[in-house]
């Protein structure tokens, strides 16, 4: 069964930041799906302008943690606005931390992470106007392409998308490699 990732987003998100690493996901061999607390689709924003829509292919209120392997959280600045106002999509966030299951996010969605409260003692890279944020929520800010640092993967900008995939699915690989360990040990 392929690995499940969750890709959380509403109305204004970065078009690139959703679409490259969906498109870099899908062509792994992994499952993609986009989760929103709209119906239909949602609307991304690319250079100032409103961009293409995505379709959602289920509601928040649809899913949970467990059914998934990672969360994609990708960055603009309305998308992470609105749904850190979110109480189901901070808790997605905190199941996904707790489990210790990959979370990557892009450009503004630190904020996310930051709502979530799951940044304190971690490395971590976003948009500038972020960065004194992240260091008021405990955060070790640095600018790099791509900083992870246990579960959390982070990125600055679109820039950085292919740094930030490739460390996505790095973490995928070895979440994989650690659970066919733990299934071949004898109980």
């Amino acid at each position: 069964m392929s690995q499940r990732i969750m890709i959380l987003a509403t109305n204004g998100f970065e078009q690139s930041e959703l679409e490259k690493p969906k498109s870099h996901l899908d062509e792994a061999g992994y499952d993609t799906v986009v989760v929103s607390p709209e119906d239909n689709e949602i609307r991304g924003f690319s250079d100032g302008e409103w961009g293409d829509p995505v379709k959602v292919d289920l509601s928040i209120d649809e899913v949970g943690e467990a059914e998934f392997d990672a969360l994609l959280l990708p960055g603009g600045q309305i998308n992470p606005d609105t749904l850190r106002m979110d109480e189901r999509a901070i808790q997605l966030v905190r199941n996904f931390a707790k489990s210790g299951k990959p979370i990557a996010a892009i450009c503004h969605a630190p904020w996310l992470l930051i709502e979530a409260g799951v940044v304190d003692g971690k490395t971590v890279t976003s948009w500038p106007s972020l960065r004194t944020d992240l260091k008021n929520a405990g955060g070790n800010v640095v600018d790099q392409e791509v900083a992870v640092d246990g579960n959390i993967i982070t990125s600055r900008n679109p820039d950085d998308i292919p740094a930030f995939s490739r460390e996505l699915i790095k973490a995928l690989e070895e979440q994989l490699l650690r659970e066919e360990q733990r299934i071949a040990v004898p109980a």
